[in-house]
């Protein structure tokens, strides 16, 4: 048995996504996301006349991608905002609403299927790797994405660790879910692909920095470009608030830099072949 509830999470992180504006992703987030682009395509041997899944869409930076390097993308996502930016932004890719756990696909409909980062935001993110296995072709590769522990992947971990240090308690408001980073181990995540009857799977890591100009550019886009970290800040009391910024400002000063900071991103990528 879980200790969540996994209906009352993923309806509360499905509200919030389907409600967040493309802009207020793209000002952070996006820009450590887009980063992983390239690896989860190789990842599946995207080239010139695959026909590729992005799951999870979002503004459509994986697909982006994907047409850059001669593939055929389709995007997916249930967020009709982030899919408005998408069809903006990626003329001449074809982008549909759907759910990640009950793709709108035929079976075997796809040489390859990426889902960048939509496991966090699932109760059961075993459905959506079995949907994933459910659309791919024989031979094809599905690859998938989330982030690495907090003690690598610094950008997160901060404030992760500003929260628990100031002695803040999630607010009664916001749905617990399934442990954040338990994918971030590679026989959990291995498990989870091979449980889908996924073959063949390989753990990556995807390393970089986060360059920051100031402290305020990584909170106020966490902030801006999540679903759970506003809640969690905001639904503290004013005295908290203030102290978890304070404990935020003494996890950010170890990657200060000769200009502004510069902050370890990290992220666990699998893959697997089709069954």
């Amino acid at each position: 048995m879980s200790d969540y509830d996994a209906e009352a999470f993923e309806a509360f992180e499905a509200k919030g996504w389907t409600t967040k504006e493309a802009a207020a992703y793209d000002a952070l987030a996006g820009r450590v996301t887009a980063r992983v682009a390239k690896p989860l395509l190789e990842a599946v041997g995207a080239g010139a006349g695959t026909r590729l899944l992005d799951v999870a869409t979002g503004p459509g930076y994986v697909a982006a991608e994907a047409v850059e390097r001669g593939a055929e993308p389709v995007g997916v996502d249930f967020s009709e905002t982030m899919l408005a930016h998408a069809r903006a932004h990626v003329p001449g890719v074809e982008f549909v609403l759907g759910d990640a756990t009950a793709l709108p696909f035929e079976d075997a409909s796809f040489d390859a299927v990426v889902a960048a980062f939509v496991l966090l935001h699932l109760g059961a993110p075993e459905r959506a790797v079995a949907e994933a296995a459910r659309v791919l072709k024989p031979g094809g590769r599905a690859a998938f994405t989330v982030w690495d522990e907090p003690a690598r992947g610094r950008w997160l971990g901060i404030i992760f660790e500003a929260f628990r240090a100031a002695g803040a308690q999630p607010p009664p408001d916001v749905p617990a879910g399934p442990d954040f980073f338990r994918l971030a181990d590679a026989a959990e995540f291995t498990a989870l692909l091979e449980g889908a009857g996924l073959r063949d799977v390989d753990v990556d890591r995807v390393e970089f920095d986060l360059h920051l100009a100031d402290g305020d550019e990584l909170w106020n886009g966490l902030l801006g470009g999540s679903v759970r970290v506003r809640p969690m800040i905001l639904g503290q009391t004013e005295e908290l608030q203030r102290e978890i910024c304070v404990r935020y400002d003494e996890c950010l000063e170890p990657y200060r830099a000769e200009t502004g900071f510069a902050v370890p991103v990290s992220v666990r990528l699998a893959s697997g072949a089709g069954p």
